[in-house]
């Protein structure tokens, strides 16, 4: 059978509503953004602490540039690797009460690198049902058996634990706060199951460094645990408002990951301001609680508001707040329709979620204001009831 062409794929992708373009924001990152000459809420952003455009963090990326350059213009084992990024490692390992730290360019690329480091074929990965992309990948990448348990459900965990007893290493691994759903992983129970079958826990803090916790500092901290023998991972690039991941953990996996994750050992490093930057949103983080604070309020307020207007919102527990809208044309229109009454909140679609859960994903940042929540709750009711959404 004929392979089909690009151009085929591409029509197919339109006529199933499936076909994705880019949207050009041109303005700062905040609560607001500037699309097409106009201005719209945005509810789309990570920038849960709205720290993407905060002055600590310009001005420490201007110094750094002064003093380092523009670019590390090497791989971080070659000449890439500055007093900067150390620093960055340091102090992120204190965020996370880790041993270390290790600076990867991408949380894409540091869930992949691990995966790919800490398993083969003699290895076997057991993974949430609704882990990242990256997980998925860093998964296939490895080249280990791959178990896939049921959302949250840690007795199928337990289960798949007992039937894969023969496997060098098992490496269970999950999110701590699920990007499309807004739920949290239960680990508490997920710690129990991997220290009853000796298995190893990875977990992806990306959407709950900076947000969870009462000082923001993650996952652990939210469920009071202190193990360091878990190895997390995190970014920079949301909560955080910089750019850039990391694997929290041990000296000795910091070492192997450095010997063996091929997407930290062939990249250059990143560039020093964005390092910089970085620092300083965690010492913001460590200094202000309040933003912390604002963004729970602001998340409480527009959550309860959803709710009582009769939206789906999953089980979400955190600024992550889906709307379930159900077919792929509804949510289109939905959006459409939200974006024309001036807030930006994009449609997630196949096969970023399965067939039939597609959804209006919104996320609330410490940036919003109580006017900006009661204007969208507004706007969500209108269009909800004009769509029967509600």
């Amino acid at each position: 059978m004929r392979l089909k062409t690009l151009k085929e794929e591409l029509e197919l992708l339109k006529e199933s509503h499936l076909f994705r373009t880019l949207k050009r924001v041109d303005s700062d990152q905040s609560s607001r953004i500037t699309i097409n000459g106009r201005e719209l809420i945005s509810l789309c952003s990570n920038n849960y602490l709205g720290l993407a455009n905060h002055q600590a963090l310009k001005d420490a990326s201007i110094a750094a540039i002064r003093d380092y350059g523009n670019s590390a213009a090497a791989s971080r084992l070659i000449s890439g690797n500055m007093k900067i990024h150390e620093r960055l490692e340091d102090v992120t390992a204190e965020l996370k009460g880790t041993e270390t730290s290790l600076v990867f360019n991408t949380g894409y690329m540091a869930n992949a690198g691990a995966l790919q480091a800490l398993a083969d074929e003699q290895d076997a990965i057991f993974s949430d049902a609704l882990n990242h992309a990256s997980i998925i990948d860093g998964c296939r990448l490895s080249r280990a058996k791959v178990f896939v348990y049921h959302h949250r459900d840690v007795p199928h965990l337990r289960s798949l634990l007992s039937m894969a007893a023969g496997y060098r290493r098992r490496i269970v691994i999950t999110d701590s706060v699920f990007s499309m759903e807004g739920d949290i992983a239960p680990l508490p129970d997920i710690i129990t199951a991997v220290k009853d079958h000796d298995a190893i826990l990875i977990v992806d803090d990306a959407h709950a460094t900076g947000v969870l916790g009462k000082t923001g500092h993650g996952s652990l901290e939210h469920f009071g645990l202190t193990d360091n023998g878990i190895i997390q991972m995190g970014t920079y690039s949301k909560a955080l408002g910089s750019f850039g991941a990391y694997i929290a953990s041990t000296k000795q996996v910091k070492e192997y990951l450095i010997n063996k994750a091929r997407a930290f050992i062939y990249t250059t490093a990143l560039p020093p301001s964005v390092i910089a930057a970085s620092i300083a949103a965690i010492k913001i983080l460590k200094e202000d609680h309040e933003i912390l604070n604002i963004l729970w309020r602001t998340t409480r307020l527009f959550g309860e508001r959803l709710k009582s207007l009769g939206f789906n919102t999953l089980d979400s527990e955190t600024p992550i707040i889906p709307i379930l809208t159900g077919g792929v044309e509804d949510t289109l229109l939905f959006s459409k329709r939200l974006f024309e009454e001036g807030i930006y909140a994009a449609p997630i679609r196949p096969p970023t979620v399965p067939e039939g859960s597609c959804r209006i994903r919104t996320t609330v940042t410490a940036a919003h204001s109580e006017s900006d929540i009661e204007f969208c709750s507004g706007v969500f009711e209108t269009v909800g009831k004009e769509l029967r959404i509600i």
